[in-house]
């Protein structure tokens, strides 16, 4: 049974460039149809504000679309174009672009206003993937597939062989990987033909979105906002392990799937590195 079929017993959906400094460590009804009746008694400045009302009213919803395969096209050409979108995954709604593309990766950066410092996660659309972007062969066989997909972020060493560019989060050698249980950016990070850089999409040290009303302050920054509702998950987004040593894991995060991901890990025989050091 993989962590997906596991965790789902548990709840039915499931809901972290410029270089840098220092070396990165992990851890409304428009007022179009009320301006032709009120206008006449209105001083002209205060009719044209109305009219740019109307425009960012407008503007700011043409933004958002449902998280739907119709619209995965859209969304894949907008990551292929260097832009930044919004968008769900199994834990919170992330903000993401193409982990390949300095320039988006840097606008991500300015969006959350987050510093440099801080390295990003990168999302790809099959488990299968994540050996072109990180060092997976000291890890026991069906262990990746049992965590995901699901809320887990799997840290690992990138390795000489990484395809991923140097640019993205300079001065460390692992990454943290997610493959999300949530089908919209599986399609479009599979369509993008890339790995994904995905964070969580709220100002740095604000709290968590779980529904794009949460980050509707951020809209007009992205390309795309896609709608998956409310996340039922809570805000305490994915659980973070460290999977470099082998036959050794430690958390660094507990997450929302702290206790089911220890089961797994210890199923295949790994031990905590915590625990080991103080034995």
């Amino acid at each position: 049974m993989n962590f997906s079929t596991n965790f789902r017993a548990k709840s039915p959906i499931l809901s972290t460039l410029v270089p840098p400094r220092e070396v990165p460590k992990w851890r409304f009804l428009p007022f179009s149809h009320q301006k032709s009746r009120f206008r006449s008694g209105f001083p002209k400045r205060m009719a044209l504000n109305a009219e740019k009302c109307d425009v960012g009213v407008e503007n700011k919803l043409e933004l958002v679309h449902s998280a739907t395969e119709s619209y995965a096209d859209e969304a894949i050409e907008a990551l292929k174009s260097g832009k930044v979108i919004a968008v769900p995954t199994d834990t919170l709604y992330g903000f993401a672009c193409d982990a390949c593309s300095s320039e988006a990766i840097n606008r991500i950066y300015e969006i959350k206003g987050r510093k440099h410092t801080s390295p990003l996660a990168i999302c790809v659309g099959d488990v299968s993937d994540i050996k072109h972007f990180a060092v997976t062969d000291h890890l026991p066989d069906g262990l990746l597939d049992s965590l995901l997909p699901g809320p887990v972020t799997v840290i690992l060493g990138r390795g000489e062989y990484s395809i991923l560019e140097k640019s993205l989060n300079p001065g460390l050698d692992s990454i943290g990987v997610r493959v999300p249980d949530s089908d919209f950016i599986r399609i479009i990070a599979r369509g993008s033909r890339s790995a994904l850089a995905l964070t969580s999409a709220n100002l740095s040290g604000q709290p968590s979105s779980v529904s794009i009303k949460d980050l509707e302050n951020l809209w007009e920054h992205c390309a795309h906002v896609y709608d998956g509702g409310v996340l039922p998950a809570g805000r305490a987004g994915s659980t973070v392990v460290d999977l470099i040593k082998p036959g050794w894991y430690r958390i660094l995060r507990p997450g929302s799937a702290k206790e089911e991901t220890i089961a797994i890990l210890e199923k295949y025989s790994l031990l905590e590195a915590a625990a080991a050091a103080s034995s």
